[in-house]
């Protein structure tokens, strides 16, 4: 199969993806840039307000749904796979991760966020499979993203094989289950298309019955104003009163959706050691992380997604977790060093806080201008 630029694109393909493996990626697709049947959901989506505080969904529009439009001149765009549970990841990794949130004193943080920001990671590696493109076929118009730009990854994954929208949203694949990044490279090279795959959810609900907050609202449905990643995250100001019981210990995202699903008994260790736990984000007890200075917080989260956030943010999420634990199992220590940061706290962080010596079991409480 042999291109208007004089190019055998199904050999292309084929050494495209020798190059991504040798590259760390474990799967590549191509999808088409007609999306045109995705932009009634998109709309509707943003119409009911289930992007939250995230304006720029809003302000990027259908410019989402239409790869030529961001990138002029595009007309296919190659999809990649890349496994990120870290080389170290036990067998019955999920019970780990399920009694890790279990232990009311330990802070939950989302398994891809413990090693290198992966933004990094696939966007450099990205880069160089674009440049290995460009060295076999001359120049071409390219340009990569991994979640840095208005693109329906979920959508052209699906499209170009990578797997299928589970009921939670994101992309699952039979041998790999979900606990995988995606990236993309834009370009005007009209390689060959990769079959969709066949969705396997079936009548399964797990992911929808197990969400702490409810933010799954009907399959293939989020709202992310409910999810926990979006409030640990992307949320900037006070986090809802009626979503914090519910958040548990988890102080950056949340794994619920993706630790339930009979899909990742198939995930897949990434070979990479980006991706492995960076102590002391997989065991940290959540005195030791509230104990960060700013300048800590900063050592610690150099290089990691976690950095993007800020102390103060996190602040305000490890208050949350620590006033669960108040009332799950008291704890003096955490009590103390809650009071002990109410003088220097910022006002957002120090509502969280007062929320938090709130949390104690009443018969715990002694006579404080922060009990209400």
């Amino acid at each position: 199969m042999t291109g208007a630029q004089g190019v055998d694109e199904l050999a292309l393909l084929a050494q495209l993806r020798e190059w991504a493996a040798a590259l760390g990626f474990s799967q590549i697709g191509v999808a088409d840039v007609d999306l045109a049947s995705a932009e009634p959901g998109l709309l509707h989506w943003l119409h009911n307000g289930f992007h939250g505080s995230m304006d720029y969904m809003a302000q990027h529009g259908l410019k989402r749904a239409r790869p030529a439009e961001l990138v002029p001149g595009t007309v296919r765009v190659i999809t990649a796979r890349m496994d990120y549970l870290p080389r170290d990841t036990p067998e019955g990794w999920q019970a780990v991760e399920w009694a890790r949130l279990a232990d009311p004193l330990r802070g939950g943080v989302s398994i891809y966020a413990r090693g290198r920001d992966y933004h990094k990671v696939l966007r450099q590696r990205l880069q160089k499979l674009s440049d290995k493109l460009a060295e076999a076929v001359g120049p071409v118009g390219h340009r990569v993203f991994t979640d840095s730009a208005p693109v329906l990854e979920v959508e052209l994954a699906s499209r170009s094989g990578i797997g299928w929208r589970g009921k939670h949203t994101l992309t699952l694949h039979r041998d790999a289950g979900s606990m995988f990044f995606l990236g993309e490279i834009y370009v005007d090279l009209a390689l060959p298309v990769t079959p969709p795959a066949e969705p396997h959810c079936g009548s399964c609900s797990a992911c929808i019955d197990v969400c702490p907050t409810q933010a799954i609202v009907a399959p293939y449905r989020l709202d992310a104003r409910r999810c926990i990643s979006y409030l640990t995250i992307e949320q900037a100001g006070p986090i809802p009163i009626e979503f914090r019981a519910a958040m548990g210990n988890r102080i950056y995202g949340c794994d619920d959706c993706q630790l339930v699903c009979p899909w990742n008994k198939f995930a897949q260790r990434s070979p990479l050691p980006d991706f492995d736990a960076r102590e002391p984000l997989g065991q940290a007890q959540l005195l030791e992380l509230w104990g960060w200075s700013e300048a800590e917080f900063l050592r610690h989260t150099e290089g990691s997604a976690i950095r993007r956030i800020g102390h103060q943010s996190w602040q305000r999420n490890l208050a949350v977790a620590m006033g669960n634990a108040l009332r799950a199992v008291g704890s003096p220590a955490i009590e103390a060093a809650l009071r002990g940061a109410l003088a220097t706290a910022t006002p957002l962080v120090r509502e969280h806080i007062e929320w938090a010596l709130a949390q104690r079991p009443a018969d715990a409480r002694v006579s404080t201008g922060v009990d209400r």
